[in-house]
């Protein structure tokens, strides 16, 4: 985990995704700091130190979600997203709180696996070719089953070869090894036994494997498949991975990570604030709050990895607060989120810069899946601002949702390309231009917008 970057480092590359708020990526930038200066400090300093917890407040669409993930992405922290209207106080049909912790650690036990199957590549490759070289020189029959061997314990033993025939073997062997490493047997189908996956159980919403609520005492099942030898090599190398790796050294870390690195983004905090009225649906909604508050004090919640605390977690909530404020929220969840940031609404010029400065752009998007039909797109910077002017217009006329108003524009502009491009059809050179977008795109026509504002 690459956590000794500095905020202004942080900053700098979430501006590769993230156009404008800048107040908050500093917030963000300065939480994630906290975090390293916290581990320098002594142990007991360091117990004494909890994150400040983040509340962002800004429409839909201007960057809050994809701030806290890129945050996570970006020192490679255990994340998960929840939304707060999925959740009901005790009594209800929903959701569990503590699910969300759950969830939480489920996502660190994914990532440390994947760190440690990467240092141990390398060698389920090695062993991998070599049961893919055992099956391709000698594929195993089953024997047949008969009784008298059963009673006398000797039901699938092979005789041993003899000398001649082990020599043989060899050779083969040798002579497969070259044809896989030149790829010539990538489609060559070979048999192997695989596991099959155990039955799952749909409890709140989440799937809970039944060999495991069993302790493991029901039997693996396998069943034979007939793969190509390219896909057996993936399956055998997961296998080979799976048997390399220390599953209990994979839970101590991952448990440890999501209680130090672990980052919450609870979406749609706004939908909760407010008292309850004593009637309707807003009957929960200070009881959500409620529910809530435990897991962001801090609190033990019991996962089957152990238990997990969350009292240095890194919490950021997010809303659009256009109806309620954030004095709706019950005092006890407002003081557990100090920090207060503002997102705001994108503009033109904000629409301009998302087009054309991120990693992402829609733009480079478009080119690169298009490229594939063998169409090489390109847009002139006046027909960049045609489309932001699309954008703009559309969240003006209709509902704000900012700049994932740019999908649909580019869905409407390039429908024609799309629907066309491919098959048997020639490279071709596009460059969109201004007149083209005004021609395509509904929002980009010129009209009087006046008539529409009250």
């Amino acid at each position: 985990m690459n956590i000794e970057l500095t905020p202004r480092e942080v900053v700098r590359e979430l501006d590769r995704y993230i156009v404008g708020q800048d107040e908050a990526k500093r917030m963000v930038a300065i939480a994630l700091r906290n975090r390293y200066r916290r581990a320098q400090v002594s142990e007991e300093m360091r117990e004494e130190i909890y994150p400040k917890n983040i509340l962002m407040m800004g429409p839909t669409g201007v960057g809050k979600t994809e701030i806290a993930r890129r945050l996570a992405k970006l020192v490679n922290a255990p994340f998960v997203k929840v939304e707060a209207t999925k959740f009901t106080e005790v009594g209800y049909v929903g959701r569990d709180v503590e699910s969300i912790i759950r969830d939480l650690v489920e996502n660190a036990i994914r990532l440390v696996r994947e760190e440690h199957a990467a240092r141990v590549k390398l060698r389920a490759e090695v062993l991998a070719e070599d049961r893919l070289v055992s099956l391709l020189a000698d594929p195993v029959k089953k024997p047949a089953q008969n009784p008298i061997d059963i009673l006398l314990g000797t039901r699938g033993k092979q005789p041993e070869a003899s000398p001649e025939e082990q020599q043989r073997l060899s050779g083969r062997r040798s002579e497969i090894e070259q044809q896989l490493r030149k790829g010539l047997l990538e489609d060559h189908e070979v048999e192997i036994e695989v596991e099959e996956s155990a039955p799952q159980l749909e409890v709140g919403g989440s799937a809970i494997n039944i060999g495991d609520m069993m302790g493991g005492m029901l039997p693996r099942k396998t069943k034979l498949r007939h793969v190509k030898v390219k896909e057996a090599r993936k399956i055998l190398q997961a296998e080979e991975s799976q048997k390399l790796i220390d599953e209990d050294a994979v839970k101590e870390e991952a448990v440890r990570r999501a209680e130090q690195q672990g980052i919450v983004f609870i979406d749609e905090i706004d939908k909760i604030a407010g008292r309850s009225s004593g009637q309707g649906p807003d009957v929960s909604r200070e009881g959500v709050q409620r529910d809530i508050l435990p897991i962001v004090e801090g609190s033990t919640v019991n996962t089957k990895y152990g238990s997990v605390r969350t009292d240095f977690m890194l919490f950021i909530a997010a809303g659009a607060f256009h109806v309620a404020k954030v004095g709706d929220l019950i005092p006890e969840l407002q003081g557990r989120f100090p920090v207060h940031v503002k997102l705001n609404s994108l503009s033109r010029e904000d629409f301009i810069r998302i087009l054309t400065q991120p990693d992402n752009a829609l733009t480079r998007q478009y080119a690169a899946l298009l490229a594939v039909d063998r169409v090489k797109l390109s847009f002139d910077e006046q027909a960049l601002e045609e489309i932001a002017d699309a954008a703009v217009n559309a969240n003006t006329l209709s509902e704000d949702i900012g700049a994932r108003r740019l999908h649909g524009v580019f869905e409407e502009l390039l429908e024609d390309i799309s629907y066309n491009a491919g098959g048997d059809m020639p490279e071709v050179d596009l460059r969109i231009t201004a007149e083209y977008v005004r021609q395509h795109v509904s929002a980009a026509k010129k009209e009087d917008l006046k008539k529409y504002i009250l």
